[in-house]
């Protein structure tokens, strides 16, 4: 999978599935602590091929029944205890990441302004065990840390498709809206391929993405941000 590299097809099908089938068992169980992956039931992948698109498609629908009847009923999440809601949003990104490119390499449609706002939003947790930010490439003691803006540039966005990200000690903030100019360097393109920049399943290089200001300063950003 060019997407997630060292993968199989059938790894991420599993990844996929059992998670989908994982986050269903939490939220209907209203559980409190995480579930062991070996914990999950059907969470293995039928031998018979012709039964591994309705076994993901399963998957998802359970995640999708058991969220939407949950609301904002309290279960554990990555970032603690927090409303079922959560998972929503959280197995869209799991979908969206792996699967925003094919396997013939070509950038889907799938992942929407959505998931590239949420994943801000997910680095903007405390650090929990994560990197802390680190110096600047080329920065003097009062340099202070990178600051990215993302646009995305399909149709009919308009300001809605534009999120200044500004780290501080207690973690990050996400202002929608703002312009490059605020931004100490801006990455421009389709949403999907800023989700996959975001997640690091696309490199700031590639043809479809535009860099506003130094290059060095969103690879160090990305290299010592969260997610």
């Amino acid at each position: 999978m060019p997407t997630c590299p060292g993968w199989t097809f059938r790894q991420l099908a599993i990844h996929l599935g059992r998670g989908h089938r994982r986050v269903a068992q939490i939220v209907a169980t209203r559980a409190v602590t995480p579930i062991p992956m070996r914990d999950v039931a059907d969470g293995k992948l039928p031998q018979d091929p012709a039964q591994h698109t309705p076994w993901l498609n399963a998957g998802a629908d359970r995640a999708i029944e058991a969220v939407t009847a949950a609301g904002s009923d309290l279960v554990w999440t990555l970032a603690g205890i927090g409303p079922a809601s959560f998972w929503a949003r959280r197995q869209a990104h799991e979908a969206a990441a792996p699967g925003g490119r094919s396997a013939r390499g070509r950038t889907t449609r799938q992942s929407g302004p959505g998931g590239c706002r949420g994943r801000c939003r997910r680095m903007a947790r405390p650090h929990q065990g994560h990197h802390r930010p680190g110096p600047c490439p080329g920065a003097g003691p009062a340099r202070r840390r990178p600051e990215p803006a993302f646009h995305a540039t399909d149709p009919g966005l308009s300001g809605t498709g534009e999120w200044l990200v500004t780290r501080t000690p207690s973690g990050v903030t996400v202002a929608r809206g703002h312009g490059h100019g605020q931004a100490d360097v801006a990455v421009r393109g389709p949403a999907a391929s800023l989700l996959l920049v975001l997640t690091r399943r696309l490199p700031p290089s590639d043809p479809g993405i535009e860099i506003l200001g130094e290059q060095a300063l969103l690879i160090h950003w990305l290299q010592h941000t969260p997610f």
